[in-house]
């Protein structure tokens, strides 16, 4: 599927990829999974401890599976929203979001980090008495379909049957919004699979069809090498915390939202929202006084 995508990209001239993001994609890639591998035994082990301690469990193996799958993608959600609302677990997941280009290859530019601490989310699973290597699959199986969404290629579903998708699944134009760098468009789409978990709690929001895309970060990166990428936010934490202010503020700025400041020189998403709506009621006011 990339292969195709690099060729048909390149035959109608779209150049959705660049060789040097594609390699960076491959090495954030094979980073993460080094860290995960290493990683697993522990990981494993502590579900498995707590999988002893399981509350119930679901003998019939379809209803299994299938509450597996919804728990879990709950679950990835949850930590996904935590990953964008703290700037400390954000320092890790920002590296997803790093890339300026939209492709299948993107969707392996992984939160290096995020296996040493992905594990917690997931004891609920084992005490619900879903088992270790259970829990492991299906985070493989949502993996993969949260892959594929990052393309291009698939438009917006406008017309039935396929437009009440977008009710229930993660659709590639809702994960473009969630790539997008546009003040509109931050924070937005946080599910994996299921998109009825933004729904309901608030943070889904449909692609604009005159607004386009802009991927990357609010503020890109100057330094595009690979080490930077992944460690350029600890940089900015780190500056934070020598900054001339009280312990409980030094607090704020690791785990507030990215964004946060204690004087308002740098505002979260949720406040550049706020400023880009206001611009918008000024001009409005204007042309209606005109």
């Amino acid at each position: 599927m990339i292969l195709g995508e690099i060729i048909l990209s390149n035959i109608q001239d779209r150049h959705f990829y660049t060789v040097k993001d594609t390699i960076t994609n491959v090495y954030l890639m094979l980073l993460n999974g080094g860290i995960d591998l290493l990683s697993r035994g522990i990981t494993w082990g502590i579900l498995a401890w707590f999988f002893q301690y399981r509350l119930f469990e679901i003998q019939n193996p379809i209803l299994y599976w299938f509450v597996l799958f919804v728990a879990e993608d709950f679950v990835f959600y949850i930590l996904h929203v935590v990953d964008h609302y703290s700037r400390f677990f954000w320092a890790s997941h920002v590296t997803h979001h790093s890339s300026e280009q939209f492709n299948l290859t993107v969707g392996f530019r992984s939160s290096v980090f995020q296996p040493l601490y992905r594990f917690i989310y997931f004891i609920p699973l084992s005490l619900m008495g879903f088992k270790a290597i259970d829990i492991a699959v299906m985070y493989s199986i949502t993996q993969i379909y949260g892959i594929m969404v990052h393309t291009s290629y698939i438009p917006k579903f406008r017309k039935k049957p396929l437009k009440w998708l977008e009710y229930v699944i993660v659709t590639p134009s809702q994960h473009r919004v969630h790539h997008a760098s546009n003040v509109e468009y931050l924070d937005k789409n946080m599910g994996m699979c299921l998109s009825i978990w933004d729904r309901m709690f608030g943070t889904f929001q449909e692609e604009i069809d005159d607004l386009p895309i802009k991927y990357g970060l609010v503020s890109p990166l100057e330094n595009r090498n690979a080490v930077n990428i992944v460690f350029h936010e600890w940089v900015k934490i780190g500056k934070d915390m020598q900054r001339p202010i009280g312990f409980f503020t030094k607090i704020k700025y690791i785990f507030m939202p990215p964004g946060w400041s204690h004087d308002g020189s740098t505002k979260t998403s949720v406040g550049l929202r706020a400023e880009l709506k206001a611009q918008k009621d000024t001009v409005e006011q204007l042309t209606e006084s005109v």
